[in-house]
Order: C-alpha cells, then sequence, then structure tokens
C-alpha cells in the first residue's frame, strides 16, 4: 500500500527537478485549497544533481506514467533559473489532478526558445492579466503579483487564487509540516492522503481493496538522495475524527520486531507492527472499527503481530510475552495435533479467530494451522509454511541474517509501530495483485532485484516518525548457513528417492517424488505441485531426461516393475513409450547417448532378456545381445575407457558380463562375484566393484581382477568418479582414503556430487534422521549434519551457485535446504 505512494512521489519528483525557482515561506499560503500533494524544492542545483546520477530515478524514467506527467508540466522546463519554490498537484475532476507552481515574484518566469512554436495571450479576469502560453495542444496560465508568480495547468486554479489572494486560509496541518520541514534537504513532500486519489487512484485497479487514504491524514517526506538510494525522512499526522491506521498505536510506544529473528532466511518480505500496551491498542481498534466494546482479553499479552511472506503466502507471527493462556484456548479447540522435528503442530477448528480478534491488522486470513516458537505462536494455511518456519528457526536460518536486512538495519530505527521490510519479489506480488498491468509490467522491467524496501513508523506524543527508503542491498557476506526452502505435504506415504529434474522451459529444477499409490509428482522450485499422475507400478531406480526430438524440450523416461515410459514435461504419455511387458520384474532403465548427439538407447532388462529401443521406439537391430545366460539384476551401464565403449551387466550367477556397442565381448572377466548391493563404477580407468565379503574388486580391460580386502560390512556403501573413491563401513565414512567417523547409526550409500566444480558427499543416517554433507577433504560442511529421512539429491535449483537439497521430511512430506 504505501509503496504506490512512493511511485507516484518519484515520479512527480522527476519532473519536478526542472523547475527554477525561488520562494519564501509566505508561498505555503498560496497552496490551492484542494492540494493532494505539495513538493518544496530547497536546493534546485543540488537536487538536479542528485537526481541526475540517481539509479534508482533512471530505472524508473522508462515506466509508462513518467510520460503522462511529463506531458501534464512539460512547461516547467521552461523555467529560468531559480532556486526555490513549490510545485501543487490538485484534483479537478475526479482522478484529475492539474498543476500550479508557486514562486517569488519574477515577470519573466517563462523562456521558450524562439524556435518552439508558441502562442501567447492575455486573459483578463476580475481585473487582473493572466497571461496564456500554448504549446502544441497544452494550454498554461502564468500570473503575477508584488509577492509571488504563478504557472499552472488550470485557468480555474489561477482564477482561484486571484479570488482568494487576500485570503490566508492556509491549511494549518500543512503549515505545520512545512514549518518542521528541514530546509537544508534538496526537497520536501507534503501529502495529503485523503485527497491523493487523483494521483493514486490511476495506478491501482478498480477492484483494489487498498485504502490509502486510510493510513494516515497527512505525510510529509525530506528528501535524501544518495548515488544507489532514496531515503523519505519525516512524520505522518493522523486526527481522532476519522479512523486513521496509525491510530491503532496511539498511546502506545513501540518496542524491538522479532518477526526477523523468526522469520525464515529465504522470506521475501516481513511485517511487524508492535505496541507495549495490548489494553490501549484494543482501545484504539475499537474506535478504529466503530464497535461497542473491545475484544475479550485471550490476547492480552500481544505485543507484537508480524507477518512472513514466503513465495506469495503468508504465516502470521504473534509474540507474546505470555503464551499461556493462548495457548490452552488453542490447544482446547484443535482438530487434530501432529509432531514435527519435536514440536507440535495445531490444527485449529476455527480458522477465523486471527480475524476476529485483530482486525484491521489482520483481515480474510484463515489460520488453520498453528504452532510455538519460544513464546511467538506461528499460523499458517497451510502445514508445510508452518514445517518450513520450525525447521528454518533450528537451523539458525533466520531473517535478520541476510544481505536484505543487514543492509537495512544500517537505517532502521531499533524499535517502530510498523515495518515493512521487503525485496523486489514480494513487490512484485503485492503490485500484480493490486497494480495496474502498466504499473506492474514496469515495476519488472525495471529489474529492483538487488534493492531492499523499507517503510517504517514509530508513533510518538501527537504524530508518528516515518521512514521510507529504497537502498541497494549490500553483497552477502560469506556466511555458512543450511535454510530450508520450503517443505511439502503429499497425499500419501511417500516410497521414491526424491530427484531433481530440469524444467526445460525455466532452465530451473524441479522435484520427481512418488507415493505408495504410485502416484507421480512433479513439484516446483518454490513447492507448488505442478501435476500428479498415478502410474500402475512403482517406477524403478531413477528417472532419466531425454530430448528425443533434438529441440531441447525435455522428457522423461524410466521403467516401472512391468513398464518402459516416457512422458512429456506435462506428465502426458509420449507415444509409442507405453510398452508393457508380460511378467514385470524389469531392471531400472538404462540410457545409453554414446556420441553425446541425443542419438539414445533406451535398454530394457528382464530377466536374461535385454531390448535395446532408439529414439523412435524401435528394436535396435544392430545390437545382437538380446538374451544372457543367467538373470540381469541390475540396470546395465555404459563407460568409456580410453576411447572405447563398455556395456557392463552384472549378472545372477556372480558373472560381470562386459560387451562393446553392439553386444559382443569386448572384456572377458574369469572370476565370479558374490556383488553387494552397490553399482559398478570406472575408477582410474578399472572397473570398480564391491562384493557381500567387503572386498574391493578393480577390474582392467584385459579382465584381470585386483581383489582388496577393505573389510567392509555387509551392507556397507561404494561410490566412485574416476579420480575419487567413497565408502560407508558402518559408522566410517572414507573420502580418498581420510576416514571420518560417525555417530552410530543406520547409514545409506554414500553419493557423490559435481556441481560448479566443486564436490560433494552426501550420506544418511536413516535411523537417527541426520543428512551428512562432505566436501572432497572429507571435512564436514559447516551446519551440517540437518534434518532428513532418507537419501538426498543435490544440484543448483534456481543458477544461484548455491545448491540446493532434497530429502524426505517426514514419510508424506519432502523438504528442500539452500546451502549457503
Amino acid at each position: 500500500m504505501k509503496f504506490k505512494i512512493l511511485i507516484a512521489l518519484l515520479v512527480v519528483l522527476v519532473y519536478s527537478c526542472t523547475t527554477d525557482t525561488k520562494t519564501s515561506s509566505s508561498l505555503v499560503h498560496y497552496v490551492p485549497e484542494n492540494t493532494a500533494f505539495v513538493i518544496r524544492i530547497n536546493n534546485l542545483d543540488s537536487l538536479k544533481n542528485q537526481l541526475n546520477r540517481n539509479t534508482i530515478i533512471s530505472k524508473i524514467k522508462p515506466w509508462g506514467n513518467y510520460e503522462n506527467i511529463v506531458s501534464k508540466i512539460a512547461l516547467l522546463k521552461h523555467l529560468k533559473e531559480n532556486n526555490k519554490g513549490l510545485l501543487c498537484f490538485s484534483e479537478l475532476g475526479k482522478e484529475k489532478f492539474e498543476f500550479t507552481y508557486i514562486t517569488s515574484p519574477q515577470k519573466n518566469i517563462v523562456v521558450i526558445d524562439s524556435a518552439i512554436t508558441h502562442r501567447t495571450e492575455t486573459i483578463a479576469y476580475e481585473n487582473q492579466e493572466i497571461k496564456k502560453i500554448t504549446i502544441a495542444d497544452a494550454s498554461y496560465y502564468l500570473y503575477h503579483t508584488n509577492n509571488s508568480s504563478f504557472l499552472s495547468s488550470s485557468e480555474v486554479l489561477i482564477e482561484n487564487l486571484i479570488r482568494n489572494q487576500k485570503k490566508t486560509n492556509t491549511n494549518p496541518i500543512l503549515h505545520r509540516l512545512y514549518t518542521m520541514s528541514n530546509a537544508n534537504k534538496s526537497a520536501s513532500i507534503f501529502i495529503n492522503l485523503k485527497k491523493a486519489s487523483s494521483i493514486i487512484n490511476p495506478l491501482l485497479k478498480k477492484e483494489s481493496s487498498l485504502k490509502i487514504a486510510q493510513f494516515a491524514d497527512w505525510v510529509s517526506l525530506d528528501l535524501k538522495l544518495s548515488a544507489n538510494s532514496l531515503n523519505f525522512n519525516g512524520i505522518s499526522i493522523t486526527s481522532d475524527s476519522v479512523p486513521n491506521y496509525l491510530n491503532l498505536f496511539k498511546n502506545t510506544n513501540p518496542i524491538n520486531n522479532r518477526t526477523s529473528e523468526l522469520a525464515p532466511l529465504h522470506s521475501d518480505a516481513i511485517q511487524s507492527y508492535t505496541f507495549d500496551d495490548y489494553s490501549a491498542f484494543a482501545k484504539n481498534q475499537q474506535n478504529f472499527l466503530d464497535r461497542s466494546s473491545p475484544m475479550d482479553s485471550l490476547f492480552n499479552t500481544v505485543e507484537e503481530i508480524g507477518y512472513i511472506h514466503i513465495n506469495n503466502q503468508k504465516a502470521i507471527l504473534i509474540n507474546t510475552y505470555g503464551a499461556e493462556n493462548i495457548y490452552d484456548y488453542l490447544n482446547a479447540n484443535k482438530k487434530e495435533s501432529y509432531d514435527y522435528q519435536g514440536s507440535e503442530i495445531l490444527e485449529l477448528s476455527n480458522s477465523t479467530l486471527l480475524n476476529n480478534a485483530l482486525s484491521p491488522v489482520v483481515k480474510e486470513y484463515k489460520a488453520i494451522f498453528c504452532s510455538i516458537i519460544e513464546n511467538a505462536f506461528v499460523f499458517a494455511p497451510n502445514k508445510d509454511l508452518i514445517q518450513t518456519i520450525i525447521n528454518n528457526y533450528k537451523n539458525g536460518a533466520t531473517f535478520n541474517k541476510t544481505a536484505l536486512f543487514s543492509s537495512s538495519n544500517t537505517i532502521l530505527a531499533e524499535e517502530s509501530s510498523t515495518l515493512y521490510l521487503s525485496g523486489a519479489k514480494n513487490l512484485e506480488h503485492i503490485l500484480k495483485k493490486h497494480a495496474t498491468e502498466t504499473v506492474y509490467k514496469d515495476f519488472k522491467k525495471s529489474d529492483f532485484s538487488k534493492y531492499a524496501f523499507v517503510l517504517q513508523t514509530a508513533v510518538d506524543a501527537n504524530f508518528h516518525h516515518t521512514n521510507l527508503n529504497i537502498l541497494p542491498i549490500k553483497k552477502e557476506e560469506n556466511t555458512s548457513i543450511v535454510s530450508p526452502l520450503f517443505s511439502l505435504q503429499l497425499d500419501n506415504e511417500i516410497t521414491s528417492k526424491p530427484q531433481f529434474v530440469t524444467n526445460h522451459v525455466t532452465k530451473k529444477k524441479e522435484i520427481l517424488v512418488q507415493d505408495i499409490n504410485n502416484v507421480l509428482y512433479l513439484i516446483s522450485d518454490t513447492g507448488l505441485v505442478i501435476w500428479k499422475k498415478e502410474l500402475p507400478n512403482p517406477i524403478q531406480g531413477k528417472v532419466r531426461q531425454v530430448d528425443l526430438y533434438k529441440n531441447g524440450r525435455l522428457q522423461l523416461a524410466f521403467t516401472t516393475t512391468n513398464q518402459f515410459m516416457i512422458l512429456d514435461r506435462n506428465g502426458k504419455e509420449v507415444a509409442p513409450f507405453s510398452m508393457s511387458f508380460d511378467g514385470g520384474n524389469l531392471n531400472p532403465l538404462a540410457v545409453f547417448d554414446y556420441e553425446k548427439k541425443k542419438e539414445y538407447r533406451f535398454l530394457v532388462t528382464q530377466g536374461k532378456k535385454i531390448f535395446m529401443y532408439n529414439s523412435k521406439g524401435e528394436i535396435v537391430k544392430g545390437f545382437k545381445l538380446t538374451k544372457t545366460k543367467e538373470n540381469i539384476i541390475a540396470a546395465p551401464k555404459h563407460f568409456v575407457i580410453k576411447n572405447k565403449d563398455y556395456l557392463v551387466f552384472k549378472l545372477e550367477n556372480g558373472n560381470l558380463k562386459i560387451v562393446n556397442r553392439v553386444g559382443k565381448d569386448r572384456v572377458k572377466v574369469k572370476n565370479k562375484i558374490a556383488f553387494s548391493e552397490n553399482e559398478i563404477y570406472v575408477y582410474k580407468d578399472r572397473f570398480n566393484l564391491s562384493d557381500m565379503d567387503g572386498n574391493l574388486h578393480q577390474i582392467n580391460t584385459e579382465g584381470k581382477d585386483s581383489k582388496t580386502a577393505l573389510s567392509l560390512v555387509k551392507d556397507h556403501g561404494l561410490v566412485t568418479t574416476s579420480r575419487t573413491l567413497v565408502y560407508m563401513n558402518d559408522n566410517t565414512i572414507s573420502i580418498k582414503g581420510k576416514k571420518v567417523e560417525l555417530d552410530l547409526g543406520v547409514y545409506n550409500k554414500p553419493q557423490i556430487f559435481l556441481i560448479h566444480n566443486k564436490m560433494y558427499i552426501g550420506v544418511t543416517d536413516i535411523q537417527n534422521q541426520n543428512i551428512y554433507l562432505f566436501d572432497s577433504q572429507a571435512n564436514l560442511l559447516p551446519n551440517f549434519p540437518i534434518f532428513g529421512t532418507s537419501v538426498i539429491d543435490l544440484i543448483d535449483m534456481d543458477g544461484d551457485k548455491k545448491p540446493e537439497l532434497v530429502t524426505k521430511d517426514n514419510d508424506n512430506s519432502i523438504v528442500v535446504y539452500k546451502i549457503h
């Protein structure tokens, strides 16, 4: 809501910089009666210099509303050099504004170059002369007295000045604000919010619920500019005769805001409303809502109401100095209770509780779930959002540790009655909902992604200190924080490993996961379910992404227990890849792209049978190996060693079958191996695998098997890259020969991830629900272990060079973490 005012002010201010004026304090007496905005220019030269080098103003200049106002005040650029003046905007007719420029008396105030076509004529009105100047289709009116000169876009406003020039009916609030403003600043702005609709309303959608006029009566802001920031500092005035939003905090004192300490690190914005006396707030609320009596005292220990904005969702925080009574009430009126990482989450029977008790600060909000963190209650419309907030808080990943907060904190007062602190993303969401399409698109195109937006007020005796700021976000310091981005609860228990896949449209990553009812989910990078598709059976192994048509559009290829399927981006089956296999028992799908030219080979293995398909779903006739003597027990793998291709099959009888591209034997391995559950890898140009007795087998391209006794337990884990070997033995992990002993637990197989030329090794303690992440030197990353209940996937989801990690949270939910 407050940002809409800023938009109008900034646009008007840009144009006003062209005016050259001189004025005295008496000029305020001539401000037209219905004026909504007054801009007092204190030092024109300084203002011009500051505006010309300000990066924020340069972003605003291309906006569509810029041209509307600049055409209205076009004559101002022909004013001769001046130092001081007042630029006033008044409403004449519904949502139509006209300007009046007031300065000290100057006969030749307008100087128009002879090359510009214009016409000047004199109009008589009540024995006074008004000079009418016409340029193109625009007319302006100039009038002089012994005390002042006036220039206006409206003849009516000049006539009113002539009739009333001997009267000094200056608005007393405006006069008070004018005398209190800082004459040392380049400019000051005075806004009559009750009359500001002529400029504000055209920026908003007709159906917008924002009510600017209810914020206060008048706002006075002194302008301070630097090369990269805008600072408006001043006061807001409210009266008791009409409902004003800021009057909700009258007769209270501002206190320290705690919302930033509880909001997740990746929050888009926070809002906070504080008061040290709830009874005074309740009395003010009663007056604002015109109620006969205040609400009951359930919330009488509340001292802060906070909003947490995350991915277009909102959580509400109620901070108290005593939580017992509120908790007892909520607990007595719960529908159900859940445990999440040791914290209780209540599902409430009355979702409108906050609307009834805390209006108008809280309106039209569904508080369906609630949890308590210290003495603060967190409400949300869904359980996932509550879980995200709890998880971030427990990981120490809170908003007050962000670059956005630290950049803004330098200009914030320690205590405030109201506070809004946001990045561009949340403002985009607000503008999309409330502003016209033009304003929304202009803002989005301007790219304010590296700026913070701050509005802060603090109640004083008879006014409210008001600060409005746009400032650059400082470069983030090297911090080591693991921040849960979101958790998402699915319909049923999850049975597959959460896996990242690429969205070929946005180039960002999304998540695939399957539940116990074989429903496959595609989930966005913000935690929204894009689609669900019920499959006949569970997916085997990992889903592979392919580009069947070589056009950049990716498909999802996999096998279930009895089908080979390929789905498109929307979850639709791609013909002819919906093939069923009698008898089932399929291994995970193997996908080979020998030359990296998207000439795919899909290997489906079933028992002893091998089916190799091309990108058209046809059997590849050149591949001669269609059957093995023993059952194949894992997905075949493809390796390249010294420019030769090797296709490797693990057989049930312990044979390792290694063939070339056409299926002919390339390497004969004499020894039989009691294969462990681990895959086969190539490490230092040898085939590496382990057996059930804990031995490491390294087989060269001649078929020679070098066996090393590592004394690994039966359920050990093994993974390699071409130059790195990692194994998990009971509770000890070995990375490049460096061993690290972890807490006793039940560990899954380690995983290696290469992201931006950096290696990560992950392993999960399923028993104690801890995830460990190491670097290539066996160093545990800061703030690990973290909570998780399954194997992980790790990737850079959004291209910001900071990896994200996905894992199961509870049995039926996933959680995504960002590693800073």
